[in-house]
């Protein structure tokens, strides 16, 4: 009998153990969607996913300043950096930062400072490895910033700004500076001058030096718009908004790119007008997601042992315009931000083909231009 007790203690033990795993497996998934704004407008919503069905329960709004189009994490400070995608900023010519002081336990949010950027319009932002710095890059301004922060976090100095002029008339758009999975490079993508430039950064000057060899270029007309790195960063993903195609990259170890593969985002049969947008990996890394706004996709594809594509299938977006969007922690879902239509589709994934399906849910949010979940 004493055997058979300890028999139906440890079955209650495994049970409970079961039952507390699975309920904190359901546990809502905090995530922020930054908007395009009309004056007086909230441009940050608060939201939460449940991971059991796939829908949207609203938190709250903030006041993110104008355009707040993309936004960035400080980490354990607990402040969210928005890139206010402006040309007109407390009365001065440029763009501007938000900074918002984020609650988890009440999930809201308040804005506690602003710093221009001049010139700016910035349209992408990102905190360096060291979390001392902010870069960005600057669409209309044709120039990339980097800005310190003090020890709260804070931006309080502009440390390097550096302009771009394109040969024969054309227009540098820089659309994003980030940095590699180990954080020793940046690098940026010049939409309207088509090519990627690698820089090294100086923590301590916050200051950027392009590398020797450090442009590489892409076709024209391609324009390349947002990036992402494999997991071990020997592969580098480039979605290029212009010609709907994503480029492959083979990574050195010493940052340099190596064209492997262009493809093209859209199906077989589209003939009407599309661009691009924005590009992740899936959680467990075999698959690559990019947006089509025009022909309002999501394009899939598997990528093979060698780092290269290939085509998976094309999934209708569940709205108009695909701006961004952003894959659950868990990798259950897509959460896709439309922005023409102001809507969020949110999609389960099929777990052996990548694929999205049908959108599982759908939620009013205005104009969604960023839709990141809480790090």
């Amino acid at each position: 009998m004493r055997g058979f007790g300890n028999f139906n203690i440890g079955i209650y033990v495994v049970v409970f153990s079961l039952l507390f795993s699975c309920s904190q497996g359901m546990k809502s998934q905090r995530f922020f969607v930054g908007k395009f704004t009309d004056e007086g407008q909230m441009g940050l919503q608060v939201l939460d996913l449940n991971p059991r069905n796939g829908t949207i329960n609203f938190i709250s709004e903030a006041d993110a300043g104008p355009n707040p189009t993309y936004f960035c994490f400080s980490g354990d400070k607990g402040i969210i950096y928005a890139a206010n995608e402006v040309m007109d900023f407390q009365g001065l010519h440029g763009g501007g930062i938000t900074s918002l002081k984020y609650n988890p336990k009440t999930g809201t949010a308040e804005k506690i400072h602003e710093f221009p950027i001049p010139n700016g319009s910035p349209c992408y932002i990102a905190l360096s490895p060291e979390k001392k710095h902010l870069l960005l890059a600057n669409y209309s301004g044709s120039s990339v910033t980097v800005v310190k922060l003090d020890e709260e976090g804070i931006p309080v100095e502009i440390t390097d700004s550096i302009s771009f002029t394109g040969p024969d008339g054309k227009v540098s758009h820089p659309h994003m500076i980030s940095f590699d999975p180990a954080g020793r490079r940046a690098y940026l993508t010049d939409l309207g001058l088509d090519r990627i430039v690698i820089y090294d950064f100086d923590n301590a000057t916050g200051r950027l030096k392009e590398k020797p060899g450090g442009i590489v270029s892409l076709e024209e007309g391609s324009g390349p718009r947002h990036f992402v790195f494999s997991a071990d960063g020997s592969m580098m993903y480039v979605i290029n908004e212009l010609n709907s195609s994503i480029s492959v990259f083979q990574v050195d170890d010493a940052g340099g790119l190596t064209a492997l593969q262009t493809l093209t985002t859209l199906r077989a049969d589209f003939s009407g007008i599309s661009y691009s947008a924005d590009i992740h990996l899936s959680k467990n890394n075999n698959f690559l997601y990019g947006s089509n706004r025009g022909e309002n996709t999501i394009v899939t594809f598997r990528i093979n042992s060698d780092g290269l594509l290939n085509l998976a299938g094309h999934t209708n977006c569940g709205g108009d315009w695909p701006r961004n969007f952003a894959l659950s922690p868990s990798g259950k879902y897509i959460l896709v931000g439309n922005q023409i239509s102001g809507n969020i589709s949110i999609f389960s994934i099929d777990e052996k083909t990548g694929l999205p399906a049908w959108p599982l849910a759908d939620f009013s949010v205005g104009a969604p231009a960023c839709i990141k979940f809480q790090q």
